[in-house]
């Protein structure tokens, strides 16, 4: 990762102009100082030939381009090299006839526009440019003892100012798309890498949330079917143990046996459902409906429920299911109830859960909460919500509990 963050560094560092650009710019300067020199042999009224002179501008011209092109990365180095351009130039012109000096004015101003990011430095660069070519052109005029008349300058240099104007618009527009292309490109491979790490991300979170599930199911196998199973093992040795001095008792234990082991198998078959990725598209109600109609099938207790058709998550579901379930096994085998009365509703975004049974009940201050009913207590309060128990001697058990209902869409 820190590889890709350096690469991307890098890319941000990497200058408009490249390796290749400089060289060809450069390759230019030469050919064209070349042809300078030679088209210009002309001796001047004081007997100095103009090679005398060009040659040495010339040759400070491309050392100084060389400095700026591949030496100096700090911009005043550069400044200084752009002083050296001028001066150089400004020789060029008064000892030439004007050849393609204005080509090499381009040439430099092109590297110039290059390296801009501003476009108001680019224009200030050109304005001071051709206001130098066009004062360096008429002083050349004078030395040449041509005399100087503005007219006549206009005219000779208007190609050459024509040639300004028409490059500077052609190169900025040529670095300013290039710039922008850079961008688009810069933003698209960065969306490619956010989109690649985002997916990763996601992969991640669907991993861990998965393996999450899986513990979440495998904990609530352990919780319930596991202490449903240990129970119905208890409830079946306690019935071998009456089955001879008290059959109605060994009966009832038979009864709240079988009870539980339905519970359980139903616990082992919605988690093998879950593991599996396989989902039922049941309501709440209709399952709720399930496991009365389960626990009154075989048996001669009676439940009556009043259940409104509410719509909630899966964990909160999970653990009104369970409630369910653990309060009728523990009213048929704890207080030996024969009816019971279950009430599911949502009032104030709250829902409210109640069971209550006819069985022995017992003092509320000596009930002692096992592992059942301490696990209702702790995944309720996981889940924001509460669980609290109402009993009394021969007045049965209730069990009430309520829950956050879910956010509605709107």
């Amino acid at each position: 990762m820190n590889e890709n963050v350096n690469e991307k560094l890098l890319r941000e560092k990497k200058p408009i102009f490249p390796q290749f650009g400089k060289a060809i710019v450069f390759c230019l300067l030469i050919a064209i100082l070349i042809t300078l020199i030679v088209l210009n042999q002309s001796d001047y009224s004081f007997g100095v030939r103009s090679w005398y002179v060009t040659f040495p501008a010339a040759i400070v011209l491309l050392g100084e381009n060389a400095i700026k092109f591949w030496v100096a990365k700090r911009y005043p180095v550069k400044t200084v090299c752009y002083v050296f351009d001028i001066l150089s130039l400004m020789v060029l012109t008064l000892f030439s006839d004007g050849t393609l000096i204005s080509i090499l004015y381009l040439s430099i101003l092109s590297e110039f526009y290059l390296n801009q990011k501003s476009v108001t430095a680019s224009v200030a660069m050109w304005l001071s440019s051709m206001f130098i070519f066009l004062v360096t052109f008429a002083l050349s005029s004078i030395f040449k003892s041509e005399g100087f008349s503005l007219s006549r300058l206009l005219s000779n240099a208007f190609n050459d100012i024509i040639l300004f104007i028409v490059h500077f618009f052609a190169m900025n527009f040529v670095v300013q798309l290039a710039r922008k292309t850079r961008e688009l490109s810069k933003t698209a491979e960065d969306l490619t890498s956010s989109n690649e790490k985002l997916r990763i991300a996601y992969d991640e979170l669907k991993e861990i949330t998965a393996l999450e599930e899986r513990q979440r199911i495998a904990k609530d196998i352990h919780d319930t079917a596991g202490h449903s199973i240990t129970t119905v093992i208890m409830q079946t040795e306690a019935a071998k143990i009456a089955v001879d001095n008290n059959p109605e008792e060994a009966k009832k234990r038979i009864t709240a046996a079988n009870l539980q082991a339905k519970h359980a198998l139903e616990e082992l078959r919605e988690s093998v459902h879950l593991l599996s990725g396989a989902s039922k598209e049941v309501s709440l109600k209709e399952r709720l409906e399930s496991v009365v109609n389960e626990s009154m099938d075989g048996t001669d207790i009676a439940i009556r429920y009043d259940v409104d058709e509410i719509t909630i998550g899966d964990v909160k579901a999970r653990l009104i299911l369970n409630t369910l379930k653990e309060g009728i096994s523990n009213g048929l085998r704890h207080g030996s109830a024969t009816a019971f009365y279950f009430e599911l509703k949502e009032k104030d975004e709250r829902v409210e859960f109640l069971l209550s049974d006819n069985g022995a009940g017992m003092d509320a201050g000596q009930l002692k909460e096992g592992f059942g009913l301490s696990g209702m207590h702790r995944r309720a309060e996981s889940l924001g919500g509460n669980v609290w128990f109402e009993t009394e001697p021969d007045e049965g058990f209730e069990i009430h509990m309520t829950l956050p209902s879910d956010p509605k869409n709107k």
